[in-house]
């Protein structure tokens, strides 16, 4: 397409050819020049030169009037080209001419639509017209000129335009005449029409640059037409050119959606209201803008990146890298939308970025995700090493809160540029057109911080309170419930203390604070009575009451040893029965203590009713009932009960089995050193008959060394072998320990003969 030739924009039946347009635009690059540029009609009656002039004056090449074949319609409907070596971009515009019989009737209406198209489109309007039609009616245009006028009162903060009037054919009439003429001919026009009601009184320079030129005749005087020509050439390309006012003009880029939509309101008779019209076009191409670069930023390379990285991971700088490809596309938008209406502009640039801002949210959700996690590891693993070294729990707790919370707040807002001392990240999350906020993550975050906070204190009470309860009941002592309640009391009202302050920095409201304290004392106290029903399994109430963990007595305690917890010696004296019976009872406390839950403090005759009925300590009536045949106990709830009175007497009865051991070896014990005392006077009495045999016969002197002790001691061998005759090894383990000691009044070396003769014996029978 020859750009100079032009092409056309309408056709004669009216209608708009957009192909032909996009064609047109594209050849010429015209929607790259911005504001920067001009459009240039030309009205006036058939016949009348106007595509000759704007070939001359414009270099463009309209088809024009072939002069031998007569006047007759040459243009039909409206032609555009672009104009040949005129600075800035120009578009010149040709159109049909006026009074024309080729239309017959139909010749104002199209007339009339094509005058309004070019006071719509163009920044200067030529009014091709004889100079001798000066004062015509309709030669001079003086109806067409009316209806401009007529629109132009209707418009609101019109774009100011320039009316070139170019009389054609001047020859000899003063210049100053026919410019006088003509203005007051249009202000005639501009002031018989009305003024509308809604619009203030206004002039007709509000509206116009009203210029006059004049051109001489084409055929007989073509060198000086020439001459005009380029004249009035060089009023377009200087720098104050009739080109319009441009800091109202409209994008080139918008053209296209502009000149069709103003023919289509012209053809529908609809009135022409240029400022809807402006923002009617602003708003179809920043539309069309907008999505295209939409578009550009959901296939951006870099955004695609990120976008599948955030799925695997953080990213450190999301937040920066999206915002700054966000504002490269808000940008260019921006710079290609600059023209257009600023209202309309900054309303799609909103619904551009609201767009964009729902493709990254999923992406931007997930960064926030990752945040949180990161976040959340790093308050448990610092607080964990915190309590490993030995911190206080309030210390540690409440600087890795503030830490990991500084540190969320500034991945949230874009600052996380400096790691913390806790969370060694420099991630963010902040996407600055966003507006978005982090509330609800950090809300979430605080609370999963604070119950893992909750999880580690209660642990962290759980295993100091467990351990030193199960030391209490190993313990076994009368006052053990006085003691667990007394531990129960102390560390719980530690716990209290402790945990309102640490719940400082989570701004926690003082209800949901007492409500997880609350939470912790029905924990601590379950803690206790877990740690009370595993004690009080069989085999380990069975342990302590035979066992001594402690300073407390138990059986074994109690029946093996003496006052001066020495080993008793179990000789006939001893009193097994009471002692068994004293070792009894120390036990039975233990089954009393195990037998209930007693945090409450409540009451209970559970240590006499077994006491009672175990031991008999109070003398059972005739018939009555056995107390301990019963599932319950009096004054004790169900659930606070460990043994029932029943399992306590299974209970003592297996322990009374365990122990039958323990008693009867001690009564055999005492059985051997009675039976042993027996021997050893028998002994002392054959040793004493001997002694004296010898003693009378040869002195005290030297009386071992004598051979006839031999003899003698021989016989005593024997009488001691008869004697221990039938006596069992328990009795002869005494008699070695016993029998020195009765001796000894005797003498070493005696002691040693009859030791030997008690060796010699003791050996035969092995």
């Amino acid at each position: 397409m020859k750009m100079e030739e032009g092409m056309q924009l309408i056709d004669g039946n009216g209608n708009f050819n957009v192909d032909g347009l996009k064609d047109f635009m594209a050849a010429t690059g015209f929607a790259h020049y911005g504001r920067s540029y001009a459009i240039v009609a030309i009205i006036g009656p058939q016949s009348s030169g106007k595509s000759t002039l704007m070939n001359h004056v414009f270099g463009t090449n309209f088809k024009m009037l072939d002069a031998y074949k007569g006047r007759g319609q040459t243009t039909k409907g409206i032609w555009i080209a672009r104009c040949n070596d005129i600075k800035p971009f120009t578009i010149a515009m040709d159109f049909e001419g006026t009074d024309s019989n080729a239309r017959g009737e139909d010749n104002t209406t199209f007339e009339r639509q094509s005058a309004l198209f070019a006071l719509a489109i163009a920044d200067t309007i030529l009014i091709n017209m004889w100079y001798k039609d000066i004062g015509l009616e309709h030669a001079a245009s003086r109806p067409l000129l009316k209806t401009v006028f007529q629109v132009m009162k209707r418009l609101f903060k019109p774009r100011k335009r320039t009316l070139l009037f170019v009389l054609r054919d001047h020859s000899k009439t003063p210049f100053e005449y026919l410019e006088t003429a003509l203005k007051e001919d249009i202000d005639k026009i501009w002031a018989s029409v009305a003024e509308p009601k809604t619009s203030r009184s206004v002039v007709l320079s509000d509206f116009f640059n009203v210029e006059i030129t004049t051109l001489s005749s084409y055929e007989f005087e073509e060198k000086t037409f020439k001459k005009q020509v380029d004249l009035l050439r060089q009023r377009f390309i200087s720098p104050t050119g009739l080109t319009g006012d441009k800091n109202e003009a409209e994008p080139a880029s918008g053209f296209l959606v502009r000149a069709e939509k103003f023919w289509k309101t012209i053809k529908d008779n609809k009135d022409l209201d240029l400022p809807a019209l402006k923002v009617m076009v602003a708003t179809v191409r920043c539309e069309e803008i907008a999505k295209e670069k939409l578009r550009q930023f959901t296939i951006d390379d870099g955004w695609l990146a990120l976008k599948g990285a955030v799925q695997a991971g953080p990213v450190s700088r999301f937040g920066a890298t999206l915002s700054s490809i966000l504002e490269n596309y808000f940008s260019q938008y921006d710079t290609e939308v600059i023209h257009y209406d600023q209202d309309v502009r900054n309303a799609k640039r909103r619904q551009m970025e609201s767009q964009a801002l729902e493709v990254v949210r999923d992406a931007y959700v997930t960064m926030l995700e990752h945040l949180y996690s990161d976040t959340l590891e790093s308050f448990e693993t610092s607080l964990e090493q915190l309590l490993n070294g030995g911190e206080g729990f309030v210390a540690s707790a409440l600087a890795c809160a503030r830490s990991c919370f500084l540190q969320f707040d500034k991945g949230c807002e874009g600052t996380a540029n400096i790691p913390c001392h806790f969370c060694q990240y420099d991630f963010d999350a902040f996407i600055r057109h966003s507006g978005w906020n982090a509330s609800e993550v950090r809300e979430k975050l605080r609370r999963h911080m604070l119950s893992e906070m909750m999880a580690k204190y209660v642990k962290q009470l759980t295993d100091v309170l467990a351990d030193e309860v199960q030391s209490l009941f190993e313990a076994g002592e009368a006052d053990t419930w006085v003691s667990v309640r007394n531990l129960l009391a102390s560390k719980t009202d530690v716990a209290e203390s402790e945990l309102s302050n640490a719940h400082v920095d989570f701004e926690l409201p003082r209800s949901e604070i007492d409500t997880k304290l609350g939470y912790l004392k029905v924990f601590a106290r379950s803690v206790v009575e877990r740690k009370a029903r595993e004690s009080a399994a069989t085999e380990r109430v069975l342990m302590p009451m035979k066992h001594s963990f402690g300073t407390y007595a138990r059986f074994t305690q109690v029946f093996n040893l003496d006052e001066n917890s020495m080993p008793r010696v179990w000789t006939p004296e001893q009193n097994i029965d009471e002692i068994e019976r004293n070792a009894l009872s120390a036990s039975l406390k233990i089954l009393a203590v195990m037998a209930a839950i007693r945090l409450d403090n409540i009451e209970d005759q559970i240590e006499i009713v077994l006491s009672s009925s175990l031991m008999g300590a109070v003398p059972a009536e005739a018939n009555a009932p056995d107390p301990l045949a019963s599932n319950t106990w009096e004054e004790v709830p169900t659930n606070a009960t460990l043994l029932t009175p029943a399992q306590c007497k299974l209970l003592w009865m297996q322990f009374k089995a365990e122990i039958a051991y323990i008693v009867n070896q001690a009564k055999s014990d005492q059985e051997a050193r009675r039976q042993a005392k027996k021997v050893i006077k028998q002994i002392l009495g054959l040793v004493a008959l001997a002694m004296m045999t010898l003693l009378s016969a040869y002195g005290a002197m030297g009386i071992a060394a004598k051979p006839e002790v031999a003899a003698v001691m021989k016989e005593v061998g024997q009488a001691m072998a008869a004697l221990m005759k039938d006596i069992g090894p328990e009795v002869l383990a005494v008699l070695k320990d016993e029998l020195p000691k009765a001796l000894s009044f005797l003498g070493p070396q005696m002691v040693a003969v009859i030791m030997a003769l008690f060796t010699n014996i003791t050996a035969r029978w092995r």
